[in-house]
């Protein structure tokens, strides 16, 4: 794409990114960025639609991007803002407490970003244990907490067939944290079988049965946050079709787990606009991901979903930081 023809597109893009509004080639030879006579500009935004960058709603005699054209800003035009102070000490803030190392850093991202937060955490299976919790809720009911040796802190209610006292529970709390400290679900699940023939039947029982909830409960992997940032979208929402689909794939939560696991193998920022995400229910949105990381290995994926019409230059590098961040903050609880 020739020079005139870039500047004018990146132009173009950020005003609609901007007010959301078709932009006519009145306003662009009225801004002072663009030194080219209307009748220029008319010929290139002619030459720009021709060639799929931007296209013309019924309504309006002005021009949007399409997702070609959003991809072409996003790996040739676009120009980055670094997060600011402010951003970079709520995200540190959030990763100093052990507690925010799964919904809270979704949070963070949706409240910096105001599109919805992900992350997906490492699977227990591959993680090792730190120390591992149980509380009596009711007489059938046990809070079970474990915490992994990359920090993570994971809640669980068991639903358990007899009644435990609190001196049992705090017993069985203490022995799996001493005898299973530093081993993987599947180590454990192993050490248990061996075990469980054993006089402490009723404590492996209740171990059994959180390992085992913990290893079949795929969807507590992913954290989801602001929601309700693309459900207020007035472009989202137009579309109510589109919209039952986002809600869909956010109670399915499936989908988004592959699409996070995809971009787990892979290194730095990805970027997937609309149907790039193969997902029906993501057309008009945008998803920004990156891998995080322990030792040099990549244990997780966070992001955002957005709609495509998003501030990227802003987006990207704080999904960016936050990755590099987490990652840093895992090292040195490791430490």
């Amino acid at each position: 794409m020739e020079k005139r023809s870039q500047h004018l597109l990146k132009v173009l893009i950020n005003q609609h990114i901007a007010d959301g509004s078709p932009v006519g080639s009145k306003t662009l030879s009225n801004n002072s960025e663009i030194d080219l006579s209307p009748a220029s500009i008319r010929n290139i935004m002619k030459n720009l639609e021709d060639e799929g960058f931007i296209s013309s709603p019924h309504t309006s005699s002005g021009r949007i991007p399409t997702k070609k054209g959003y991809r072409y800003f996003v790996d040739s035009l676009l120009t980055y803002q670094k997060p600011s102070k402010e951003d970079i000490n709520l995200i540190s803030k959030e990763l100093s407490s052990i507690d925010t190392q799964t919904n809270t850093i979704a949070e963070t991202l949706s409240s910096l970003t105001h599109h919805a937060g992900l992350i997906l955490i490492p699977k227990l299976k591959k993680t090792t244990f730190k120390h591992i919790e149980f509380i009596q809720l009711a007489n059938d009911k046990v809070l079970n907490i474990m915490v992994t040796s990359d920090g993570q802190v994971m809640n669980k209610i068991l639903t358990v067939e007899k009644t435990y006292s609190s001196s049992e529970l705090l017993e069985f709390s203490n022995y799996f944290t001493s005898n299973f400290n530093g081993l993987t679900i599947q180590q454990a699940q192993e050490k248990i079988n061996y075990e469980i023939l054993s006089t402490k039947k009723r404590m492996f029982e209740l171990m059994q049965s959180a390992m085992t909830s913990s290893e079949n409960d795929a969807s507590d992997n992913i954290f989801i946050s602001g929601k309700e940032n693309l459900m207020d979208n007035i472009e989202l929402t137009k579309d109510l079709r589109s919209l039952k689909n986002i809600i869909q794939l956010f109670d399915k939560k499936n989908d988004l787990m592959s699409l996070l696991e995809k971009s787990q193998k892979t290194t730095g920022v990805q970027i997937f606009i609309g149907e790039e995400s193969g997902y029906h229910g993501l057309d008009e949105c945008s998803i920004i991901t990156s891998p995080y990381e322990v030792d040099g290995e990549i244990i997780g994926t966070l992001g955002v979903i957005g709609p495509t019409r998003m501030a990227y230059e802003r987006v990207i590098p704080i999904v960016d930081i936050t990755a590099k961040l987490l990652s840093l903050s895992n090292q040195q609880r490791k430490k």
